[in-house]
């Protein structure tokens, strides 16, 4: 078939956060980027004249306007619910034929042709209702949906291209802001059959999230004598904070949680500032880690399969970046997670990949950086059922796509130690002296307060091979960094024959830790005298949206503090308040027009 001459298939991803199309252009499948991301926010609005938004700006717009606003419609397929946007009410497949439609628009930009048809995929758990609600969607965004396709298969499809030879079994782990799915796969040559599959249609990282904010909210009620309860617009401003926590805490120990100016239903404020470490975020984590392992269990049991007889493990989602839940697979088979592909454009590419079969094409996959080798520490602990000063500590794991940046925690061993040296290794082995020491440097200076004072370790590779270490004393900041030039230089091959039977040997006995994290922002308010009528809000805001591809992370900050600070003045009725954060984003904007 002339590839040429076909008419044009894009594959979709239509996801409950995020959503992405891939096309087959240039004899490659590639996903389509606008604004340097192939990620467009699932989330669709009416702005105070009608007009409307989809992607950034409607998510932008949702603190503002929650009643102009859905987000998450996925959740909603299938069933009869009537979704409200300001004055307008619309069905789920609508408002997912919103999105579908701007990534038709996408894909036709990238390709400078017309599009008609798709693959589209959906959970392995979506039911009748669902999948044809999916079709649906296609129907009304004009598009001819030419196939449904599972998002563990379209994954699969996306991994597949990298290993032509012989049979495997592949275990796809399907975690997305909205849903999980666990299916078990068996691929041959150009075979992808899904022999078994299990998941939750309810689970996913906006339940992450909300758990994260509840706990925030509880702890603020407990410190009030009578609790004064947040408005849903506050509860919408925390979750936002702590997804964006969620995200630092893949890869970093702790985060920040700042919001200031959080309406009360008694019209008073409240301020959050809390520090959430990695492990407090993992014990809130556990019920839904134990509703992820015994979907694999049953998954597994319908399979036939023992873990053992699972060769490969692909993570699909963005919620697989959360370090516990890659740290829940190693413990469960042995083996850590496959991260070659992107985990939130696998399933796009995937669907690319069909549907650039249908076209009759043979396409070829291009896959990300990853560090083939293990970068760490020595500190005190187990070698080998010995206690001793040279346990090896990983910090970036070998196979981590690049560029990648992972923090630890490490502690001080006796009270009143100022000097901590810090030795930097690249290895497998437990025993760090069995690794290969790439650098030294000493944090001196530190406080003179009890043992067990907090070091943490920060790791950053970037693509050129250059590792940048900082040591920090997290009570004080004191830090200390050092870059180690060619980290990736090769090795021989008899050291990496020997790194090899190394890493066998590891997941034949033990598994493996990682670690992974982010933080967020917010100030206060203020006063003045009038409040604007709505239509300057709303024109504030898109140039705002306009305006953000010129702001630097500085900027961006303030302009979502001024925007979280506008919404609670709005919602308090604080007229003054109102004003000021107008004013304040105006003086910002006249800056970045003015350029």
């Amino acid at each position: 078939m002339n590839v040429m001459n076909a008419d044009p298939v894009i594959g979709i991803d239509l996801g409950t956060t995020n959503s992405e199309v891939a096309v087959f252009v240039d004899g490659r499948v590639e996903t389509v980027e606008e604004n340097g991301t192939a990620i467009l926010p699932s989330c669709v609005g009416l702005d105070p004249t009608g007009a409307l938004l989809v992607g950034v700006e409607a998510r932008n717009q949702l603190v503002l306007y929650p009643d102009r606003t859905v987000r998450s419609v996925k959740r909603k397929m299938g069933t009869d619910a009537l979704l409200t946007l300001g004055d307008r009410t619309f069905r789920p497949q609508e408002i997912s034929a919103m999105i579908l439609r701007r990534l038709k628009e996408r894909a036709e930009r990238r390709l400078g042709c017309p599009v008609a048809k798709a693959v589209i995929t959906v959970p392995a758990q979506f039911n009748d209702a669902q999948r044809q609600a999916t079709r649906d969607a296609g129907a009304i965004a004009g598009l001819e949906v030419l196939r449904i396709i599972n998002e563990p298969t379209a994954a699969c499809l996306a991994y597949e291209a990298a290993h032509k030879h012989g049979a495997r079994t592949v275990l796809a782990f399907d975690l997305g802001g909205g849903t999980f799915d666990v299916s078990i796969v068996r691929m041959e040559g150009d075979v992808v059959e899904v022999i078994a599959s299990h998941g939750d249609n309810q689970l996913g990282g906006d339940d992450f999230d909300a758990a994260l904010a509840a706990s925030i909210a509880d702890c603020l009620y407990s410190r009030q004598e009578k609790p004064a309860l947040l408005t849903p617009t506050a509860i919408l401003r925390l979750n936002r904070a702590a997804e964006t926590a969620k995200m630092h805490l893949s890869d970093q120990t702790f985060a920040r949680l700042l919001e200031d100016q959080l309406p009360t239903e008694r019209g008073g404020m409240e301020r959050i500032d809390e520090e959430i470490t990695r492990l407090a975020f993992d014990d809130l984590l556990e019920p839904f880690l134990a509703r992820m392992l015994a979907a694999v269990h049953r998954a597994l049991a319908d399979a036939g399969l023992k873990p053992r007889e699972i060769d490969e493990i692909v993570l699909v989602g963005g919620s697989t970046r959360i370090p516990a839940v890659q740290n829940l697979l190693e413990r469960e088979f042995g083996k850590r997670p496959r991260t070659d592909v992107h985990p939130d454009l696998a399933v796009a590419y995937g669907a690319g990949v069909m549907a650039s079969r249908l076209m009759g094409a043979t396409e070829q996959r291009i896959l990300v950086d990853i560090t083939p080798y293990t970068f760490g520490t020595s500190c005190l602990g187990e070698v080998r059922g010995q206690y001793c000063e040279y346990h090896f500590a990983a910090v970036i794991r070998s196979g981590a796509p690049l560029p990648v940046r992972r923090a630890e925690s490490f502690y001080t061993c006796y009270d009143c130690q100022e000097v901590v040296e810090v030795n930097i290794f690249q290895g497998e082995s437990e025993d760090a002296r069995e690794n290969t020491l790439i650098g030294r440097f000493r944090i001196k200076g530190l406080s003179r307060v009890p043992q067990n004072n907090e070091i943490v370790l920060h790791m950053a590779l970037d693509l050129d091979g250059i590792l940048r270490v900082t040591a920090t004393e997290k009570a004080t900041g004191l830090s200390k960094e050092v870059a180690i030039e060619n980290a990736l230089a090769k090795l021989d091959a008899a050291q990496l024959e020997k790194s090899r039977k190394e890493v066998a040997a590891l997941f034949a006995s033990a598994p493996l830790d990682d670690g992974d994290a982010h933080a967020s922002e917010d100030d206060d308010a203020g006063i003045a005298t009038e409040e604007p009528p709505p239509d300057d809000c709303a024109d504030l805001l898109a140039r705002a949206t306009q305006a953000r591809a010129k702001m630097d992370a500085a900027d961006q900050a303030d302009a979502d503090r001024i925007l979280a600070q506008l919404a609670a003045a709005r919602e308090a009725r604080d007229d003054a308040a109102v004003v000021k954060a107008i004013e304040e984003l105006k003086d910002i904007l006249f800056y970045l027009e003015s350029e």
